[in-house]
Parts: structure tokens; C-alpha cells; sequence
């Protein structure tokens, strides 16, 4: 367990970097995940790593204290009814707009991938039913660490059985040794690239889709605020951003609004000039 003076300064560092919050409650869990890279750095304990991280100048220490207590709890098909959503109404709406341009979406804080590559397992089925689905899938998130093992496309059997039917399993997917690897085509189909939230991402330009499942839940109120304000600055006009189940607005959040974990930018009227 950290001490107080320690869990300050994970904290401190970590929301400076990634906008997450340790709270006390977490220290336990953030002791135990901290382990393996004390060992790996040659510390003896997790408190050797803190002490080193506080004194090294490069910041690479920390960097990767919160790379590893970042969030990567997510699934296949995790709340199931946002991905009926995306299939039943809110893709085809979209490629409807878009006509023969690609429709666009992002998988932001994708962690390992589980996420983005149901959609992609969406898009093959509409395609392989005859509807052309030109679409892009972009999947970002802030550790390096997790987007390696996204785009190895390698799953545990435990994490196959997380939400993933039988037979997509089958039809998706094939078995390299004690794991599951994903198709080529699926991960030709996702293009994952490192992205910190707490930094505008309008490099990437403007999407009909975004998903946010789970995601903010990690940030208090105003980064919470801060967060979507920038993902809605590169949402289409008509495009949908998708949250968990359960999960609301930041309080005073005005530029959306939200059904069914759905939420899609309020058109303001125009009001003509006299």
C-alpha cells in the first residue's frame, strides 16, 4: 500500500499526464499494478520507483508509472445495445449522408482494441451482406503499451469469451496457441495511433461516429468537461458520439444531448436578419 506522501505524488503525476484520477481508495490496486515495472526498472519496491521517478529529469519514469495504472478495463461488444445502435440505425444513417465518401470512426481510449475491432466485425458482416460499407475505423489511446497489444490482434481465451458470440468467434477469428488472433483483414481495417485526450484531435479531422464508452468516468467533472468539448469540436454536424450505459453529461454540458447513450450535437435555430 502507498503512504499518503507517495499517493500524492502518483496522483499529482498522473492526472498531469493523463487526466485520470488516483484516488485513495485505488492505491492498493495501484501498489499491485505497479509491481511488475518496479522489477522490471531494477527496483526492489514500488516506493524505490516512486523515490527514483521524483528525482530523474526526464519524466520517463513517470511517464511510464501512468501508462501502466492506465484504464484498460473494456471488451467485445460491451454494452451490447449501443452496438445494435451503430448497426441498426447509426451507421446506416451515416453512410446515408455520406453517399460513396467512407464514413469515419473513432474508437477513442481504445485500450487493447476489443472495441474498435467490433466494429470492424459490424462493418465485414453489413458488406458481406451486400451493403457497401466504406468506412474508416481510427482507434486511439495513451499507452503505447496497450496499443501494441491491440494491434497484434492476440486475445486470451478469457477475453474471447468476454461478449463475443460463438460464432463471430468462429467466423473472426483463429486459434495461435494458447490464444486467439484475429483476422488480417480485421486488423488491416483499424488503424491505431497514440492519442492523449488531455490534447485537441483535430489532426485526425472530423468523424460521423465517435465512441466514448467508459472513458470519462476515469476524469473528475471539469476534465470530464474539457474532454468532450475537444472530441465535439470533431464530431460531423450530424454525427453521434456514443457513451456507456449509465453514463451522463458533464453537468452544464450544452453543446449535446443525450438518449440511449447516444449523444449528438443540439442544432441551434438561425434566426434571420430583418
Amino acid at each position: 500500500m502507498l503512504n499518503d506522501a507517495e499517493h500524492v505524488l502518483i496522483a499529482r503525476e498522473v492526472k498531469a499526464r493523463t487526466g485520470a484520477l488516483i484516488t485513495r481508495e485505488m492505491c492498493g490496486s495501484a501498489s499491485v499494478r505497479l509491481q511488475p515495472l518496479a522489477r522490471r526498472e531494477g527496483f526492489g519496491s514500488v516506493p524505490e520507483l516512486i523515490a527514483a521517478a521524483r528525482i530523474r529529469p526526464d519524466g520517463a519514469l513517470w511517464n511510464a508509472i501512468a501508462d501502466n495504472l492506465a484504464q484498460s478495463e473494456t471488451r467485445f461488444f460491451r454494452d451490447r445495445q449501443n452496438f445494435e445502435q451503430i448497426r441498426s440505425t447509426i451507421l446506416p444513417e451515416a453512410m446515408n449522408r455520406r453517399g460513396h465518401e467512407r464514413v469515419r470512426i473513432w474508437s477513442a481510449g481504445c485500450a487493447t482494441g476489443q472495441e474498435a475491432y467490433s466494429i470492424a466485425m459490424i462493418v465485414e458482416e453489413m458488406r458481406a451482406e451486400g451493403r457497401n460499407a466504406a468506412v474508416e475505423i481510427l482507434a486511439t489511446d495513451l499507452s503505447e503499451r496497450l496499443l501494441d497489444k491491440a494491434r497484434s490482434g492476440l486475445y486470451t481465451q478469457f477475453e474471447v469469451q468476454r461478449g463475443l458470440p460463438i460464432r463471430k468467434l468462429i467466423a473472426h477469428f483463429e486459434k495461435a496457441g494458447d490464444l486467439w488472433r484475429i483476422s488480417d483483414r480485421l486488423r488491416a481495417s483499424v488503424r491505431f495511433e497514440r492519442h492523449n485526450l488531455m490534447q485537441h484531435p483535430g489532426q485526425f479531422g472530423q468523424f460521423d461516429i465517435i465512441i466514448l464508452a467508459h472513458v470519462l468516468t476515469s476524469f473528475d467533472q471539469p476534465t470530464r468537461a474539457a474532454v468532450l468539448e475537444r472530441v465535439t469540436d470533431v464530431l460531423a454536424p450530424d454525427g453521434a458520439i456514443i457513451l456507456g450505459l449509465g453514463e451522463t453529461l458533464p453537468e452544464g454540458f450544452e453543446a449535446l444531448s443525450l438518449e440511449r447513450g447516444v449523444a449528438r450535437k443540439i442544432k441551434t435555430a438561425r434566426v434571420a436578419a430583418a
